[in-house]
């Protein structure tokens, strides 16, 4: 959604809101928007070469403490400045180099001072470097740019911007920029404990979104994942997993939990539309995967971030982030925040919603339901079928750290693999790994493994006959008739078979449930090949 606002305004508003008006910098053609944009509340400092530009912008970033604004002339002016940017780089120099860009469309022709592969040109003296792929990125990355800058280790970035993305529309939410911040904690502070207990308190309708870093942490120290359950109990928290999670790090059978948050822009804020605060532990903000163009929340939200990682806190479009130890976060929240009385039940009473049938043949979501019925203390999942990803958490009864695992970037090839790796890693443990039949040839030559080190594991082959979740995606995107998502009758037995491990197919839940119940008693690798509806 766009505004009356262009991509130079809603950028100045950005510098403006760290106080970065000072702009260091020698003047080139591709420059010339952005500098005649200058609203009067910025000074331009003129430099007759890049080197004594970035060098006399260093010393401004010493003197003030602050990043510092640089404007370099396209290739040739970020090459004369490479000097200069060596003392900023080894010195730790919070400073923003801005370059210009010809015309974004001409670039690829290599036109007269296009800088082609932009962002590789001043590397490796650069912590971050970019040329953002739309106009409407242009602000939400120049606020990345800064606070990477200057969260530590502090240093010059880059950012290469075509000269006429400046006359662009922004987008609405571009306003949330200018009120971020991103905060170096290590352990919380007693000041800022307190801070965010008050804020937790405060809250009328408090959402808790986690992310993989809670279970992660939880799994070496169980104290964290009491925690959790302890801070959402006390501040009557609805819990949600992060979108597109990869582990669980709240147990699905807790009355305050409240699923997945579907990765789309438009699901998520509808889904957190009734919270006014809104506090994301060990997560991204957020990992979208729709394409589902709205506002991010309501306008209202506060949205705080406690996370590990420096570049999910720098690179969140909007809410305060705090890069910090999540495990000790969690503790200490639990500890210093009020304790409202309310409870919505008894911890494992959330009931699991009924499966799916169909007239045909079997149902993902029943071959979850008898994975839950046989759910105990020994058993971890893996968790490879895209399409029942959505679904997994919300019926299958997770309540130990590590307990789950899902690929966190989404390339195929992940279930198999990673399941004998669990094995081996966990040997007193029953690994069942549920594989579509699309992503399990991407791995499957790990059955070999397996056979040879007889691992405990089962693998249930979640086989539509083709790419499930693609066919999905293709029907939401409005492209029905993709070829080559069909994959026909892969004889997923007699693969295995020929690797060393005993196989089974199953067609009917009946079938399933006796070879599923057969396999936890063996003693070393089973794969079942269940037979399910399309779709």
């Amino acid at each position: 959604m766009s505004t009356d606002k262009s991509v130079l305004k809603s950028s100045l508003d950005v510098f403006r809101a760290h106080g970065m008006t000072t702009v260091f910098g020698n003047p080139g053609s591709n420059e010339l928007p952005f500098l005649a944009g200058l609203d009067d509340d910025f000074d331009f400092v003129l430099g007759l070469h890049e080197q004594a530009v970035v060098g006399m912008a260093e010393g401004y970033a010493r003197a003030t403490g602050r990043p510092a604004l640089v404007n370099l002339h396209a290739a040739s002016g970020t090459g004369n400045a490479m000097g200069a940017l060596t003392n900023a780089h080894y010195g730790h120099i919070p400073m923003v180099v801005l370059a210009g860009q010809q015309v974004r469309r001409t670039v690829g022709q290599e036109t007269m001072l296009a800088s082609v592969d932009a962002a590789m040109l001043p590397m490796p003296l650069v912590k971050y470097s970019h040329e953002p792929l739309a106009a409407s990125d242009v602000p939400r990355t120049l606020a990345q740019a800064l606070f990477e800058a200057s969260t530590q280790p502090c240093g010059p970035v880059f950012v290469s911007v075509p000269l006429d993305d400046w006359d662009e529309a922004a987008l609405d939410d571009d306003r949330l920029l200018a009120a971020r911040s991103v905060t170096a904690a290590g352990n919380l502070s007693p000041e800022l404990a307190r801070e965010l207990a008050a804020l937790i308190d405060g809250a009328q309708h408090l959402a808790l979104v986690l992310g993989p870093q809670v279970d992660a942490a939880a799994v070496t120290d169980p104290a964290v994942f009491d925690a959790v359950v302890a801070l959402a109990e006390k501040a009557d928290a609805s819990v949600y997993i992060a979108p597109s999670p990869s582990r669980c790090p709240f147990p699905t059978t807790h009355p305050n939990f409240a699923g997945v948050l579907v990765p789309g822009v438009a699901s998520v804020h509808d889904r957190l539309a009734g919270h006014d605060v809104v506090l994301v532990l060990g997560s991204a903000v957020f990992r979208y995967h729709r394409w589902e163009p709205n506002a991010y929340l309501p306008a209202d939200t506060q949205v705080v971030q406690i996370t590990q990682d420096s570049r999910e806190a720098t690179r969140a479009p909007f809410g305060r982030s705090i890069i910090g130890d999540v495990a000790s976060a969690t503790k200490t929240l639990s500890e210093t925040v009020a304790d409202r009385g309310a409870r919505r039940g008894a911890p494992g009473t959330r009931p699991m919603p009924p499966a799916k049938t169909s007239p045909g043949r079997m149902t993902g979501t029943e071959i979850l339901e008898v994975l839950n019925a046989h759910a105990d203390a020994t058993v971890a999942y893996v968790n490879e079928t895209t399409t029942l990803d959505l679904d997994y958490l919300e019926r299958i009864a997770i309540d130990r750290p590590g307990m789950y695992h899902f690929p966190a970037s989404g390339g195929l090839g992940f279930g198999l693999p990673a399941a004998v790796g669990m094995a081996i890693g966990a040997p007193e443990k029953t690994i069942v790994a549920t594989v579509g039949d699309g992503s399990a040839n991407y791995g499957i030559t790990a059955l070999y493994t397996a056979a040879q080190r007889q691992t405990r594991t089962i693998f249930v082959i979640v086989n539509n006959s083709g790419y499930g979740a693609l066919a999905a995606f293709a029907q939401r995107m409005g492209v029905p008739d993709v070829p080559g998502l069909q994959l026909g009758d892969i004889d997923f037995v007699a693969l295995a078979e020929g690797y060393g491990v005993p196989a089974r197919r199953a067609e009917t839940r009946e079938e399933f449930e006796l070879a599923y119940t057969q396999a936890l008693k063996d003693g070393g690798p089973v794969l079942i090949d269940v037979k399910v509806a399309a779709g």
